[in-house]
């Protein structure tokens, strides 16, 4: 891994720094980045199709003003942009160390910017049905799983940097260790997540409607509310998917087989991300929600939101025992 010495198979008995490797005259499995070559089509594809959701994304969410969720959505997908780079980059030299670093670590970290998005949607559907009706706020679905979602980044990014710059075979496993480390936590986060919204909404469909919020019935009755919600679960699911096979794909790593075979790459990396997120591009929250994406933030204060006020005065007294039974206690 890096720019080390490899065997000049053209020359006989000469040895070669890394970086003056071609294909012609070093062994690509031995001395390259990765022991098979980026096919160029897919690659080539994957890249443009990152590229044209980016642009999506970017409009979407200014164009309704999803700051929170365009963070996570900008950075993920820009460094999914640069990692499907990386690869075309490879392509062309596969020796070159600076096109592995950016393909690798890009790529492995650019999903956790995604799942931050999805995160703070469930705050958002928790608020349309009714804060009473969860057993957490949505602050506090917020805090939590973002914060899972920076330690599983950080943990990504350090492994990838520490194994690709590792000069001793312990320091890469050391490295693939902390990646792995950190993808499992990803993992964990993400059927924590499920778990938690699966709840949820068991919650919300023994309630009434008398005992939702009010003020959103006509859009929790709406087919793109519906739709939405379906498209981030398969864009959970998707991430996990794709999660669990990094996960698989490290425990031999960088040398295993499963992490270089391209075809498991090129089925369970990039689509997986490139559905999840076309979904999300498709039935956008901002699109679906619109003005009750800004009126349903909530503050990191403990004073409550304008919309959840309104909602306790207009449901007045006769539903107190209503609510009571469903509120959960913390």
């Amino acid at each position: 891994m890096g720019n080390g010495i490899c065997f000049d198979t053209l020359n006989g008995a000469q040895y070669i720094f890394q970086q003056f490797c071609t294909p012609a005259i070093c062994s690509v499995p031995d001395c390259g980045q990765i022991k098979y070559i980026p096919t160029i089509g897919g690659n080539a594809t994957y890249l443009a199709i990152f590229v044209l959701l980016l642009i999506a994304q970017l409009f979407l969410c200014i164009r309704y003003k999803t700051w929170g969720f365009l963070v996570g959505m900008f950075g993920g997908l820009t460094l999914e942009v640069l990692g499907y780079g990386g690869r075309v980059w490879l392509h062309d030299n596969i020796f070159n160390f600076n096109a592995f670093l950016l393909y690798l670590i890009c790529l492995t970290i650019a999903p956790a910017f995604l799942s931050g998005s999805i995160y703070i949607c469930l705050g958002r559907i928790v608020t349309i049905n009714g804060n009473h009706l969860s057993r957490f706020s949505p602050k506090t679905y917020a805090i939590v799983f973002v914060s899972c979602d920076i330690l599983s980044l950080v943990l990504q990014a350090a492994g990838g940097a520490l194994a690709a710059q590792a000069n001793t075979q312990s320091q890469e496993n050391a490295g693939v260790d902390i990646m792995i480390a950190g993808l499992a936590y990803q993992v964990f986060s993400l059927l924590l997540f499920l778990v938690l919204w699966a709840d949820f909404a068991m919650r919300a469909r023994k309630a009434t409607e008398d005992q939702k919020t009010s003020e959103y019935a006509d859009l929790r009755a709406s087919s793109l509310f519906r739709f939405f919600q379906y498209a981030l679960l398969i864009a959970t699911v998707l991430i996990l998917i794709r999660s669990i096979y990094r996960v698989t794909e490290l425990q031999g790593g960088f040398g295993g087989t499963i992490a270089n075979n391209q075809a498991s790459f090129m089925v369970f990396e990039g689509p997986m991300i490139i559905l999840a997120v076309l979904g999300l591009t498709i039935f956008h929250p901002g699109l679906v929600l619109k003005e009750v994406w800004r009126t349903s933030e909530f503050s990191f204060s403990s004073k409550k939101t304008p919309h959840v006020e309104h909602y306790n005065m207009q449901a007045g007294k006769d539903d107190h025992s209503s609510r009571s039974e469903l509120r959960p206690s913390m």
